[in-house]
């Protein structure tokens, strides 16, 4: 019996010991990489719930089998709507077409006509500028007709003096313009 106790009581010293051994092993790892670990565990779960979401939502994008069989009278309803459609854009696109083609063709005839007053005025000897503008007049009457450019005010100062010249060279200030250096190009 004396065996079985000495088992028995060595059996304990044993784990004590084992306990002991896994605690300073795992104390100095903690210790040593903690802070690490505590990141690369976030880490972890972050990267977890992020590709769950994505699974889900894959397979909510898929179609299942059931709801993919469609009615056949559906599709030929869907295609017929989308036909009617199309038919209507394109009625309107020829609409557009049509009004615009008219407004070019009133354009054109206005211009032709425009040409046959002018020669008719240079037939019968008037100026065709007079005829020009005279639509323009008429759309703005204004008070005086006898000039047809407007007339500077008297009150405003002219931009440069009388006497600037570009060509002579005075009165520039630092825009003068001077030769380029002589020799070969510095280029690399």
């Amino acid at each position: 019996m004396e065996r079985d106790g000495e088992q028995l009581s060595a059996r304990p010293a044993l784990e004590s010991e084992g306990l002991r051994f896994l605690h300073v092993t795992v104390g100095s790892l903690l210790a040593a990489y903690g802070w690490y670990l505590v990141f690369g565990c976030v880490l972890l779960f972050a990267a977890f719930q992020k590709l769950s979401a994505r699974l889900r939502a894959s397979r909510q994008r898929r179609p299942d089998p059931a709801a993919a069989a469609v009615a056949p009278e559906d599709v030929v309803r869907r295609q017929e709507a989308l036909a009617a459609a199309r038919l209507k854009m394109q009625e309107e696109l020829n609409a557009q077409v049509e009004r615009h083609k008219e407004k070019l063709r009133q354009l054109e005839e206005e211009k032709r006509r425009r040409k046959i007053e002018m020669w008719d005025s240079l037939q019968e000897g008037k100026s065709y500028r007079g005829h020009a503008r005279k639509p323009q007049e008429e759309d703005n009457p204004s008070p005086s007709t006898s000039s047809s450019l407007p007339k500077r005010p008297a009150d405003r100062k002219p931009l440069r003096g009388g006497g600037y010249n570009p060509l002579s060279g005075e009165g520039g200030g630092a825009c003068t313009w001077r030769p380029g250096r002589r020799g070969p190009s510095s280029g690399g």
